[in-house]
This record gives C-alpha cells, sequence and structure tokens, in this order.
C-alpha cells in the first residue's frame, strides 16, 4: 500500500486559494453563477430552506452525536472560516440574482492527495433546468484550473444510490463510478451506504462545462471543448472570476 506521508497534506496557507467573488457561466447560461454566501442572504436562504423542506429532508447530512445547529450568521463566519484556511469552499446559486441552491467543495487535502468532496442542492421549483450540473461544472472549472483556486487532482461526489437525480448530475458531467462506500454518511438520521463517483482533472479536455453543451454533428466532443476554451479563456484559467 502507499505511505501517506500526513506532513505533506498542509501547507501555508497563501498557497491554497481565494474565495472568488462570483464564478459565472460564459458558454451554458449568462444568467447563472456562483458566489460565496454573506450574512445579508440570511433572510433569502430561511426562506428557501423552509420552501425546500420536504424536498431536501431525505437527503439531508445530519449530526450523529446530535450537536446543536448553528445559526446562519455562525454558519457564514465558518464558511469564511473554512475558506481561509483552504478547507472548504461553499457557494450560493445565484440565477437572475436570485439565490436558488448550493454547491460545496468540502474536505479539501492538499499535498500528495489534492482532492475534495463536492455536494450540492437546487430549489424543487428549478429542478430539471440544468442549474446543478452546470453549478458542478463551474465549481469543478475553479478547483481544478483557476490561477487562485485550490488546483485540486480529483473531485469525488458521494450520493444516496436511491437519489437518481443526483445521479443524472454526474453523469451529465462524465463522472466515474467507483463503487459502494459503506454506512459512509449519516444522513436523514442514520448511517448509509453511498455511490462514490469521481472526476480527474486529467479526464477535462478544455472544460468542465463545455461538457454541458451539445456537440455540432460531425464534430467530437474534444475538439467542440478545445474550441469553446480558446473562446472563453481569460486570466484566471479556465473559470471566469469577477
Amino acid at each position: 500500500m502507499s505511505v501517506l506521508r500526513l506532513r505533506h497534506l498542509f501547507e501555508p496557507v497563501e498557497s491554497r486559494f481565494a474565495y472568488p467573488p462570483s464564478i459565472v457561466s460564459r458558454v451554458v447560461n449568462p444568467s447563472f453563477g456562483l458566489r460565496p454566501f454573506v450574512e445579508s442572504d440570511e433572510g433569502q436562504w430561511q426562506a428557501l430552506r423552509t420552501r425546500n423542506h420536504d424536498w431536501l429532508a431525505p437527503w439531508n447530512s445530519s449530526d450523529p452525536m446530535g450537536g446543536s445547529p448553528l445559526t446562519f450568521s455562525e454558519w457564514v463566519r465558518s464558511l469564511d472560516e473554512d475558506g481561509h484556511k483552504g478547507a472548504a469552499a461553499v457557494f450560493a446559486m445565484i440565477l437572475n440574482g436570485k439565490i436558488v441552491g448550493e454547491v460545496s467543495l468540502g474536505a479539501i487535502s492538499y499535498g500528495s492527495l489534492r482532492t475534495g468532496i463536492v455536494g450540492y442542492w437546487v430549489d424543487r421549483d428549478h429542478a430539471g433546468q440544468g442549474l446543478t450540473p452546470l453549478a458542478v461544472a463551474l465549481l469543478a472549472d475553479w478547483a481544478f484550473f483557476a490561477q487562485r483556486g485550490p488546483h485540486l487532482h480529483r473531485l469525488e461526489v458521494a450520493l444516496l444510490p436511491i437519489n437518481s437525480n443526483s445521479r443524472r448530475v454526474v453523469e451529465k458531467l462524465g463522472f466515474t463510478r467507483e463503487g459502494i462506500r459503506r454506512h459512509y454518511m449519516h444522513v436523514a438520521g442514520k448511517w448509509q451506504d453511498h455511490e462514490t463517483w469521481s472526476l480527474l482533472a486529467e479526464d477535462v479536455v478544455g472544460t468542465v462545462e463545455s461538457r454541458l453543451v451539445q456537440v455540432p454533428r460531425g464534430a467530437s466532443r474534444e475538439d467542440a471543448s478545445r474550441e469553446m476554451t480558446n473562446e472563453n479563456s481569460t486570466d484566471s484559467g479556465h473559470v471566469s472570476e469577477f
């Protein structure tokens, strides 16, 4: 087996990443993007979570130790701290200026691993519109390629085997199914098995976002991805940050 040297998991803060003010889709949907949460989002956030309570309940992670939940302000401050440490990055999904969901990159490891775990959810009224795959694609392009991103090598998504909606997200983006992790995460009040899917930086030709664009007849997806990358590349790498 490989020997993991723990001291290589930790690097100076300045070598990790900087939270971008926003990450905007320039190819698939220019009205859609990601940005960090701020404390002034509380009213909109609480209304969204309340409206989606039943929709999200079967998939919500839970605390097996029964800890007290954070207030919204405490949660936002903890996100800022995690970002400063390079441990996690959580973004609001924004459509036409409104929050419609969340996408996160957590459990980030550096050194010889350079990996992170992606999570996501979307407002029920906006499900089926391609927003969640787009959010994951934007997050992946930032995590893999952005000049001031974490420069990860591997992204992982763990989903409940019965969650077909979540599975369609990773299938659309070309993640690879790796197998089942037994009792991997505490969800909806109990330990549950999860399917594990992964995407590697070297799997990507062009950008992850370009995988969501229909390929013209007679063209290969690789050629289309390269063309879109050439047309939309910026100094920040494969992702537009403002």
